[in-house]
């Protein structure tokens, strides 16, 4: 199978999970608003969700991986589960007793972690602790759903692992439309989700299991034991985790200091979901693919395909994301109102939301890039680097967050996190080249470049179309109305941006068309430019 193809399967399932999000905000932002609930249930819901996202996205797909994908190669199947067992013993002891410390320190957690601006409001204060036991078990259920997706991403098993944030959204559009239904009070209904957090994530680890039941690996709980392979493990895992979860730190950091304004950790939530359909589409589809190729690739001492495959993937992100922050940028506001604008979300909440999205938007790219860039240190089984790194980033994420908040609110936190990110990305870059671990193509840059000028083209034309359709965008045109001319936007984005791009050289029909009949093979290194 092609890498483009691999993508493609990850990103497919992500991209269903993806617009069930959305489904799933739109019924969030009618029943909610950016009211005290929504502020609630979003803060509780961060800390488990950030955990979820660090172990799944950063700590196993990094460390777990690599370590996995050599005990197969050095002791078959039965090597890989017996390091599977070991690892499922020490972390689900670990995790037990993490849940039960938290839930009990929950209050404290929650004024000095969580939400530090709720403690002036008793009220709020109570229900986000509350919610946040309920949830926090979660952790538990998404840490052990990241290891069966670490095994089954080593065996090649993507489409499992992707798939299984679906229910999350299913269950919560279920607890939602139960709360519209019997038109249940916005405290009631932050109680079915929180409850619809907890069953969806044992949902999401029972899928896995059966993923890995069917890929030919079952394995038992053992009795916790500190091997060389799990010390290995973690001590690999925790920078992993840190470095994989930079943006979700940063977010976190900005929700503490969003917790001080009323409504506003609902907006950067409400803005967080728009852009986080390209990030995970691309981004996490890239991250996912790239790092056990890239780890097969360099055991097999296959230095220039390694290289090849870091450059393409590169290549790939831009291609997909320059456009996507573009539009961003141009239609932030139009985008939000057709999401969200109705029952308890305003207008004056749409104009805030949307100025957040366009700012969030011109970080896009600087965030996905990081996915694809973080694999060229963990393939090679360094994870500290780019921890170093993210601590540079986190600083000045802090700094920017702390300065800006007081004079631009909502926007002065976005512009922090995509500060940080374009930091973090050119950190990571550089230090990859001057290493030699990145070979550097002047096509590469030749392409960019390329694609730059063909989203600056498609920006200019889309500004045109909407200003056109301005009529149809109207709050007061129906939603049907309102859809179509969202949609007719889109597709001139993507007509104008892939005619230009493909026309001045940014990208090659050809190309795309061989590679997705392109089998990638260790022993065949991939010619320059080819995906």
């Amino acid at each position: 199978m092609s890498l483009v193809r691999k993508f493609a399967t990850v990103g497919g399932a992500t991209l269903g999970s993806r617009f069930l999000g959305f489904a799933r905000e739109t019924m969030m932002a009618a029943a909610l608003g950016t009211g005290p609930m929504a502020d609630a249930f979003y803060a509780a819901f961060r800390f488990p969700n950030l955990f979820r996202r660090l172990f799944a996205e950063g700590a196993f797909n990094a460390a777990f991986v690599p370590l996995f994908a050599k005990e197969i190669e050095a002791n078959g199947v039965d090597g890989a589960k017996r390091f599977s067992e070991e690892v499922l013993g020490v972390l689900f002891s670990v995790l037990l007793l993490l849940t039960i410390a938290m839930q009990l320190a929950m209050p404290w957690v929650v004024a000095w972690v969580i939400a530090p601006g709720f403690v002036d409001d008793p009220e709020k204060f109570d229900i986000t602790v509350k919610l946040s036991i309920v949830m926090f078990p979660y952790l538990m259920c998404m840490s052990l759903t990241a290891m069966l997706s670490g095994m089954l991403n080593s065996l090649q098993h993507y489409f499992a692992a992707a798939v299984a944030p679906i229910f999350l959204n299913l269950v919560l559009i279920s607890a939602l439309g139960y709360g519209l239904w019997t038109g249940a009070d916005p405290l009631a209904t932050a109680w079915y989700l929180s409850w619809g957090v907890l069953v969806a994530g044992l949902l999401q680890m029972a899928v896995l299991y059966i993923g890995v039941r069917a890929a030919g690996m079952s394995f038992r709980l053992r009795r916790p034991r500190i091997t060389p392979n799990v010390k290995r493990l973690l001590w690999l895992a925790f920078p992993a985790a840190v470095t994989g979860g930079i943006t979700q730190i940063n977010q976190l950091i900005g929700q503490m200091i969003a917790s001080t304004k009323d409504g506003a950790i609902s907006v950067l939530q409400y803005a967080d979901r728009v852009y986080q359909l390209p990030l995970g589409v691309v981004g996490i589809a890239v991250g996912v693919v790239l790092l056990p190729e890239l780890s097969r690739a360099l055991r097999g001492g296959h230095v220039e395909e390694a290289a090849n495959l870091q450059n393409r993937s590169l290549e790939f992100v831009l291609f997909l994301t320059l456009p996507a922050a573009g539009a961003l940028w141009v239609i932030s506001d139009e985008i939000v109102r057709v999401l969200y604008e109705r029952g308890a979300f305003s207008v004056d909440t749409t104009s805030t939301v949307a100025a957040t999205l366009a700012i969030y938007g011109l970080g896009l790219p600087a965030f996905v890039m990081i996915k694809a860039l973080n694999p060229g240190f963990f393939a090679r089984e360094d994870t500290r680097t780019p921890m170093k790194i993210i601590g540079i980033s986190v600083v000045i994420n802090c700094v920017l967050a702390v300065s800006l908040f007081p004079l631009f609110a909502e926007r002065g936190i976005a512009t922090a996190e995509a500060v940080s990110g374009w930091v973090t990305t050119i950190l990571l870059f550089v230090t990859l080249v001057r290493r030699g671990h990145w070979t550097w193509e002047n096509a590469l840059l030749s392409r960019v470049l390329r694609l730059i000028a063909a989203t600056v083209v498609m920006a200019l034309a889309l500004n045109y179309a909407s200003l056109y359709l301005a009529g149809w965008l109207a709050p007061q045109s129906s939603l049907f109305i309102q859809l179509a001319a969202l949609m007719m936007l889109i597709g001139l984005a993507m007509v104008v941006y892939f005619a230009v791009a493909f026309l001045i050289g940014g990208a090659d029909l050809s190309m795309i068309r061989r590679n997705m009949k392109r089998k990638t093979n260790p022993a065949e290194p991939l010619p320059p430019g080819d995906l």
